[in-house]
């Protein structure tokens, strides 16, 4: 394992993070159904044997139950040989009074008596103010002063001028943890953020290196004759990993692992995460992949779930997922079949686009600021076609 500086801390981090967002589920849903806890607990002890030392969860993931078998998976010595950063739920808060209880709920659920990294969750223009007006910072200091804090950090979902404000608030974050990918270079934060962040002295966390996966599947012909021109031998996620490592900037990259392989996988392309590894060559063909990635790709959702539920029970981020598969993936058989059918091959009737309301609270907790219900429309003609 390859380690990096994390900003201004007298610590280095691993070049691989894991991230407790995607672990494996026994049933198709990879955030609603229950997850494989033995199996889940196997890939992290792995990790960590292996050098990761950085671990992200959250108070929402799967349902409430990731930080709660990352706990587990962390007994029997593991919690000493790793660093964890969870969240504190800003966009779920009604009251103030729940801020405590949710924090003592993640030490129970975590096993700890101490988080090392505490982030403000999916930080906005909305959730900012809200952390402002509840005065979430002073809030967290008291918790850096007891000792249940090493370092306070946010995640981020806006564009640049919020990303930039939210830094020159408060003098002593710690991380900002960026959507970053070769296809996002200047998406919210994007390429302007990592440098403002960097000069900042503040560590950088990637997360959705992958874009939730969608650049490791099979990837539309004019971008395959892209990387046909590569003579190296590389899978799609390693080309997508190591094009965010490929910047000095960058401290830690989160991985959604599934699956043990994903672990195995990442584990050897981690060895090969230098900055400054890619030629010149090769960045241009990353730059022609990602301009034509843009010009197909109609609805630029992540599957990040900000949006479920649903209060009319759409399923927002699946239907997108058969949208663009239709588009980008040159899919369009498939696509159709599961959301005409009927389970257990295609998508509940009560789950599909025409239940749409146009209530918009599925806008206002977007992180991509997608007009939802106005592509539910489109996608939804698209697939009955």
């Amino acid at each position: 394992m390859l380690y990096r500086q994390f900003g201004k801390l007298d610590w280095k981090v691993s070049a691989l993070g894991f991230g407790a967002m995607r672990l494996p589920v026994l049933g198709n849903d990879p955030f609603t159904s229950p997850v494989n806890e033995a199996e889940a607990i196997k890939m992290i002890r792995l990790a960590i044997d292996h050098g990761v030392n950085y671990l992200d969860t959250a108070y929402s993931y799967h349902e409430g139950n990731s930080e709660r078998i990352v706990g587990k998976a962390l007994q029997d010595g593991y919690r000493d040989k790793i660093r964890v950063a969870t969240k504190l739920p800003v966009g779920m808060i009604n009251k103030r009074e729940e801020v405590d209880r949710i924090f003592n709920t993640q030490l129970e659920r975590l096993r700890t008596h101490k988080i090392n990294f505490y982030l403000l969750h999916g930080l906005n223009k909305e959730t900012w103010k809200k952390a402002q007006d509840w005065q979430l910072i002073p809030w967290a200091e008291s918790k850096l002063a007891a000792g249940q804090i090493d370092h306070l950090g946010f995640s981020f979902h806006d564009d640049f001028a919020v990303f930039k404000e939210i830094i020159d608030n408060y003098d002593n974050w710690t991380l900002a943890q960026i959507q970053y990918n070769y296809v996002d270079v200047n998406f919210q934060a994007g390429r302007r953020g990592v440098e403002y962040a960097g000069a900042k002295g503040l560590a950088i966390v990637v997360m959705e290196p992958l874009r939730g996966g969608m650049i490791t599947k099979t990837p539309p012909e004019k971008v395959a004759k892209v990387w046909e021109t590569d003579p190296h031998n590389r899978s799609l996620a390693e080309r997508g990993l190591l094009w965010v490592w490929n910047q000095p900037e960058i401290s830690v990259v989160l991985s959604g692992m599934s699956t043990i392989e994903q672990v195995r996988e990442n584990l050897a392309i981690a060895d090969r995460s230098e900055p400054g590894k890619l030629t010149r060559q090769e960045l241009v063909r990353y730059d022609r992949a990602r301009k034509i990635y843009k010009s197909l790709n109609p609805v630029p959702c992540t599957g990040c779930h900000y949006c479920a539920p649903c209060p009319n029970g759409v399923d927002i981020p699946g239907i997108f997922e058969l949208f663009n598969n239709v588009t980008v993936y040159d899919e369009p058989r498939l696509a159709k079949l599961r959301y005409q059918s009927v389970p257990p091959r295609g998508m509940k009737p009560e789950n599909k686009a025409d239940h749409c309301t146009e209530c918009r609270n599925c806008v206002d907790k977007c992180p991509q600021k997608i007009d939802v219900p106005d592509w539910l429309k489109k996608a939804h003609h698209k697939l009955i076609s």
